[in-house]
Parts: C-alpha cells; structure tokens; sequence
C-alpha cells in the first residue's frame, strides 16, 4: 500500500467483505478494519447474474439436472470467430468429445468439451462473459 500511495482498499465478494485502511498520519503498518462475512442471501449483482438465465426452481426441490461447467476462470466465446456460428445451441445433441464453447485464460483459447452426452436444454451465460471455475455454462436435458 505504501508503494502505490493507497490508503484504503475494499473487496466485495459474494460471502465476503474486507476492508483494509492504511493510517496516513503516520508510517505504521495496514490495518485492517473489517473482514466480515455476508449473509447468503445477499442479493447477485448484474455483472454476475446473466440476464438470460433461468429462473431456478424452488429451494425446497433438489436440483437434479446435468450441467456442463467451466473448468477455469476466463471469458466465454460461444464460437471459434465473432463471425462464426455458435458451436451447440439449444436442442443441439453433444457427445463426451463434442466442443461447446471457448475460455479464454491468459491471452490462450482454451476449447472445451462436453464430457457428458445429452441434449443442450439451455446456454446459460451470454458471450463474451466473464465466468468462474465451476460456473454452470449449459444444462443439459
């Protein structure tokens, strides 16, 4: 923080709040103010919710649908060009080798296959998004 002259820093994640403050008044060490956990239920901002994504069933019934998840963290191309069709669409019947999307990580685009057969019943992330490790990129039917 004394290097880059910043006297606060805050990150906000889904369960999660901290907040560090450097004291300006004096050359001492960061403290750190809060680090506080948030509830569950705090409300998805835009950025990480799609606006195409499905409504979830209820909480009382378990979610018993196969997905297809990303295995890194990067960005989502739903085709090889921005000029190109997309590689599955809804309906589309993918096989344990077929190629659903590219992630881009590092400046490397990273082709990723189904592992699972079955009928794309939704794309669940938009192109172009970012996306995490684990994220939920298609359901399949």
């Amino acid at each position: 923080m004394k290097r880059s002259d910043l006297s606060e820093f805050e990150v906000e994640e889904e369960n999660f709040k901290l907040k560090i403050k450097r004291d300006t008044g004096k050359e001492g060490p960061a403290q750190i103010i809060s680090s506080v956990p948030l509830p569950a239920a705090t409300p998805a901002t835009p950025a990480t919710q799609p606006a195409s994504a499905p409504v979830e069933a209820s909480d009382t019934e378990p979610d018993t649908a196969t997905y297809i998840t990303s295995p890194m963290v990067g960005t989502f191309y739903s085709s090889p060009s921005p000029e190109s069709d997309a590689y599955v669409k809804s309906g589309d019947n993918v096989s344990n080798d077929t190629i659903v999307c590219i992630i881009e990580a590092m400046k490397i685009m990273n082709e990723i296959q189904s592992e699972q057969s079955g009928s794309i019943a939704a794309v669940l992330v938009e192109n172009g998004q970012p996306v995490e490790y684990g994220q939920k990129l298609f359901r399949l039917a």
